[in-house]
């Protein structure tokens, strides 16, 4: 199991072993999304946040 600290909050958030590339891990005290971005060292970053387009 990998443990990274949430970039919002602090808090410690865990993640399988089995982690692929864009994954999405949601920190489970603040509720952010964070997307991995590089696996050996495991490292993640503030998942881009997408917006509707509605259609233009």
């Amino acid at each position: 199991m990998n443990e990274i600290n949430c970039m919002e909050c602090g808090a410690v958030v865990l993640a399988g072993q089995d982690l692929i590339m864009g994954e999405i891990l949601e920190c489970a005290e603040c509720g952010v999304e964070l997307e991995v971005v590089q696996l050996a060292p495991l490292v993640v970053e503030l998942a881009p946040e997408i917006e509707e387009d509605w259609g233009e």
